[in-house]
């Protein structure tokens, strides 16, 4: 029979234990969150790639369904099209895209200088912006008369400075170009690694559940995988959809670098809200260099496309996917989009889905009800 003082030293013993555990849990989520704050570009490169997986055995799935092939041959046909699209895209329009996407560049500098400009003489101060200097194609931004330069040989130091800052200027542009080329080939690997064995990866990652509660990780393990693929299907569907949509009706309109546009409207619709608001800006502003009447069709033709997908493709396609309040992923949008930049904001709405998963899961558990004894 226990006594009083063997109750009072088990209680102890049990505090102890409770502050022990917790103070190590503590310890453990503080060390968790470091390790992602410091290596969030990382995870969300290997995240990407996690999706262009899913995506793919998403689509291999569909393929599936049509052709009764094994799943490592429907996946390579999935591959070679997608590869032979893409191909296409580029040999067939390369040269085009490189000169709209020049041409668009300088239209937006230009349009961006103009708008300033505007802000000013209206005394809005736009110090706080920089362009950069653009070269303007009016005559009046000539200088009437020049001062004549000599013609006396740059310094050593001048050349020095001059081909240091060249040196510079070269090297960051390889490096940001090789970074892009390899973050792309990361994805790409990971993407198709992922797609060839999917079950290997399912295995491994529930092998590190532990046993007893193995059975509610298969469930939202597979939950997650549906979600995620109906939701990339659709957004494939939707992207392809803006871009046809924008490329047609800029052509119509007649705005140069309407391909361009057309693209980098449907690359943005895979962000929510911030991606479609994006596209419409840029669209509108490339527009101006052909006058109002082709900013304002271009305007209302963004418009017809906002609406087009957030009351028509949106309801339809990926209702069945995804429902989230528009409120709650826009205001995840901007806190991630804050704390980690692009990554965050290209990659809130696919994270959040995980979320809600997770959190639909364990609201559907029943709570078991203790039953007294009469």
């Amino acid at each position: 029979m226990t006594g009083p003082a063997d109750n009072r030293l088990q209680a102890r013993n049990d505090l102890a234990w409770a502050i022990s555990v917790g103070g190590i849990g503590v310890v453990l989520f503080a060390a968790l969150l470091a390790f992602t704050w410091h290596f969030a570009a990382t995870l969300f490169l290997i995240f990407s790639g996690i999706l262009l997986g899913v995506a793919l055995n998403a689509m291999s799935n569909l393929l599936g369904r049509v052709v009764r092939l094994p799943h490592a041959l429907r996946l390579t046909v999935v591959c070679l099209v997608v590869a032979g699209m893409l191909s296409g895209i580029v040999f067939l329009g390369g040269t085009t895209i490189a000169q709209q996407t020049t041409a668009l560049s300088n239209t937006l500098k230009t349009q961006l200088v103009n708008v300033k400009g505007f802000l000013e003489r209206n005394g809005v101060d736009t110090s706080f912006f920089d362009f950069g200097t653009v070269s303007s194609s009016s005559d009046d931004a000539v200088p009437a008369a020049a001062p004549p330069t000599p013609h006396a040989l740059p310094s050593a130091g001048t050349i020095a400075a001059s081909g240091g800052a060249i040196f510079s200027q070269s090297l960051k542009l390889i490096l940001g170009t090789a970074s892009a080329v390899g973050n792309f080939f990361i994805v790409l690997f990971l993407g198709i690694a992922f797609a060839t064995q999917p079950g290997v990866y399912r295995d491994g990652l529930l092998f590190m559940a532990p046993v007893r509660h193995r059975t509610r990780a298969i469930a939202i393990v597979d939950r997650i995988g549906e979600t995620l693929e109906r939701w990339l299907i659709a957004q494939i569907i939707t992207m392809v959809a803006v871009f046809l949509v924008t490329w047609i009706g800029l052509s119509i309109i007649g705005i140069q670098s309407s391909f361009i546009l057309g693209i980098q409207a449907g690359l943005l619709a895979f962000i929510p809200t911030v991606g479609a608001i994006l596209g419409g800006l840029i669209v509108v502003l490339a527009s101006l260099a052909s006058g109002w009447v082709a900013a304002l069709s271009a305007f209302i033709l963004f418009l017809g496309v906002h609406a087009l997908e957030s009351y028509v493709l949106t309801p339809i396609i990926q209702r069945q996917a995804l429902d989230i309040p528009p409120a709650t992923l826009f205001a995840f949008q901007i806190l991630l989009g804050v704390v980690f930049g692009i990554w965050g904001l290209a990659l809130a709405l696919p994270l959040m889905a995980i979320a809600k998963v997770m959190i639909d899961h364990f609201k559907a558990e029943p709570v078991p009800v203790a039953i007294a004894a009469g």
